[in-house]
This record gives structure tokens, C-alpha cells and sequence, in this order.
């Protein structure tokens, strides 16, 4: 099989049999183990080893822990939290963009963000995000390790490094991402439950590293909110029409594949890899809630009519953030030049 094949195969097999395990067993934010599965999975590369599984979930766990650290700060002292929990934003940003930790620097803002948000609510609830985020990744990579003997690497591929930002750019980088989380995070922090999905979403928009300036910045942000949101509204009416865990496993493996072959430009796409990942991560995000809502009895259409609106309104936030510091940035530059001049 051609290796292009293997991956997107890969990559669908995995997602989906993350979501039918994390759905199995009845686990709280169960949608996160597609999320985590497509992480694993998305770089051409074999899984883990069991000694870089104890390390990573060692570091998964004091990662996300240390949002319980900002819960009594929050409580007593506020400003000085909000003040650590903005440095705090800003490393694991310049983790993620400028050091190539991208899944660390991920797991450090949720933890920073969506844990002290939930702790101000109940410390109980932070404990149960951590426990089934812990949960949802071991799943999604024993998913891996099933389907990766199936659908292996050439030994002779190697994957191609994503070019090196400069330090100047990727300081820049990190400030847009902190400032596109932060508005997300204080909106999080009236509601922790009812904007989870939020942040989530404002993490994947400040991490969108093909965004280099406000050229393509619109196209790219609102377009894969708004094709991610279309996904999600198929792929809910698909599942309506015999809604159990077989079907959601089935429809996940068809729409994974489908994702993944744009992903990795198996089907011609005039849009970037990274634009297909978030495609991919806001219909996990919007498809999962909706299921919650449903299992409750709640209004699915309108919980996801106002879930679809605050994406919509963090994008378009996240574009006029992109829009200033581009200008700062540049009008910095050209000073620069000229007082060396």
C-alpha cells in the first residue's frame, strides 16, 4: 500500500476507535480521545514506547496538575493569578511555536487554562477533567499501537521538519496565541463548563502555526471554523439515523478518512495542512458537546447554534488580534531599520 495510503488509514482508525473506546467507557469529555488520537497519530512516525509513556504521562500529569496550583491563587489573589496565568500562556506558547513542543506546549495551556477555570467551580470537577484527559490519551495511544503494525512507516521515510521560525517571529507568534487564549480563559472563568469547548477552540486558533501574518489569516481561521461547523451538522445527521456506538465508530472512521486524505493532500486542497487540522479538531469539539447535550435533553440545535456563534466570534477575534500585532510587528521593524540607518 502506497504510504500516503498507510497514514490516512492510520490516522482515521485511530480517531475513531479512540471515540468508540472513550464513548464505551462512559468517560467525561470523551470527545477529547479523538482529539488526543489525531495528535498521536497525525505525524508520520511509529508510536511510543512503553519508557516514553510513563515520561509522557508523567509529564501529561503535572502538566494539567498544574492548574490546580492557580485554583487558590484565583480565589484569593486574582490579579496576581490572572498576571502568572498570562506568563504561564505565553511559555507554553513559545513551547509549541518556537521549540517544536507543540503537544506539550497544548497540554501545559489546557492545564493552565481549562483546570484553574474548572477549580474555581468545584475542585472535584479539575480533578475529573484531569483524570479523564489522563484516560483519553492512554486510550488514544494503545488505539495507536493496535493500528500501527497494520499500517506502518517505510523505514526509509523520514518526516520532513517544519521550517524554523527566528526568534523575533517566533516571540510575536507566542504574544498573538496569549492574547487570542486570554479572552477565551475570562469568559471561561464566569462558566468553566459551558466554555470548555471555548478554549479548546481558542488554543487550536493561537497554535495555527501557517499563520504568518494577516494576508491569509481570515481565509484560513474563519474557513476551517466554518467547514469544521458544516462537518459537525453532517455528521450529526448521519448519526441520527441510527444513532449507536457501532454507527459512531463507522461515521467517524468515514469522515476521518475523508479529513485525513486533505490532511495529508492524498485529494488536492488548496489549503495547508494545518487548516485541515483545525477542520478536524473543531468537529471533535462541536460534535462531542452535542452529544453530551442530547444524552441530557437538552436543545442540541440551540446549544450548538450559540456553541457555533462564540467559535465564530473567537476566530473573528483571533483574526483582529492577528491584524494588530502584524502591523505592531512590522511598524516595530521598519523603526528599527531606520534608527540603524
Amino acid at each position: 500500500m502506497d504510504i500516503t495510503a498507510r497514514r490516512i488509514f492510520r490516522l482515521s482508525l485511530v480517531m475513531a476507535l479512540s471515540l468508540a473506546g472513550a464513548y464505551a467507557l462512559d468517560l467525561q469529555l470523551a470527545y477529547m480521545a479523538p482529539v488526543f488520537g489525531f495528535m498521536l497519530t497525525a505525524a508520520p512516525s511509529p508510536p511510543m514506547k512503553l519508557k516514553g509513556l510513563i515520561v509522557f504521562s508523567l509529564l501529561l500529569c503535572m502538566t494539567l496538575g498544574l492548574g490546580l496550583l492557580y485554583i487558590p491563587l484565583l480565589i484569593h489573589y486574582p490579579v496576581t493569578a490572572l498576571l502568572l496565568v498570562t506568563v504561564g500562556l505565553f511559555f507554553s506558547n513559545h513551547l509549541s511555536i518556537n521549540r517544536g513542543q507543540g503537544a506539550v506546549g497544548a497540554l501545559l495551556t489546557v492545564g493552565i487554562t481549562i483546570i484553574s477555570a474548572a477549580g474555581l467551580l468545584n475542585f472535584s470537577i479539575a480533578q475529573m477533567i484531569i483524570e479523564s484527559m489522563v484516560i483519553s490519551f492512554a486510550l488514544a495511544l494503545f488505539c495507536q499501537w493496535i493500528v500501527y503494525p497494520f499500517f506502518p512507516e517505510n523505514s526509509s521515510e523520514t518526516a520532513k521538519k517544519p521550517p524554523v521560525m527566528n526568534e523575533e517571529a517566533s516571540l510575536w507568534a507566542a504574544l498573538r496565541a496569549t492574547l487570542i487564549v486570554l479572552p477565551a480563559y475570562f469568559l471561561a472563568l464566569t462558566n468553566p463548563m459551558m466554555y470548555l469547548a471555548i478554549i479548546l477552540k481558542a488554543v487550536s486558533l493561537g497554535q495555527q502555526d501557517s499563520i504568518s501574518s494577516a494576508h491569509n489569516a481570515g481565509k484560513e481561521l474563519l474557513g476551517s471554523t466554518f467547514l469544521g461547523g458544516l462537518f459537525a451538522i453532517m455528521f450529526w445527521f448521519a448519526l441520527k439515523i441510527h444513532p449507536n456506538l457501532w454507527m459512531f465508530f463507522l461515521w467517524t472512521l468515514l469522515f476521518g478518512i475523508y479529513l485525513s486524505c486533505k490532511f495529508y493532500r492524498a485529494i488536492k486542497s488548496n489549503y495547508p495542512a494545518s487548516f485541515w487540522k483545525n477542520v478536524i479538531i473543531t468537529l471533535f469539539i462541536l460534535l462531542g458537546p452535542a452529544v453530551e447535550d442530547s444524552a441530557n435533553g437538552k436543545d442540541v440545535s440551540a446549544a450548538f447554534a450559540v456553541r457555533m456563534a462564540l467559535f465564530i466570534a473567537v476566530t473573528l477575534y483571533a483574526w483582529l488580534a492577528i491584524i494588530i500585532l502584524d502591523y505592531l510587528h512590522h511598524r516595530t521593524r521598519r523603526k528599527t531599520q531606520q534608527s540603524l540607518l
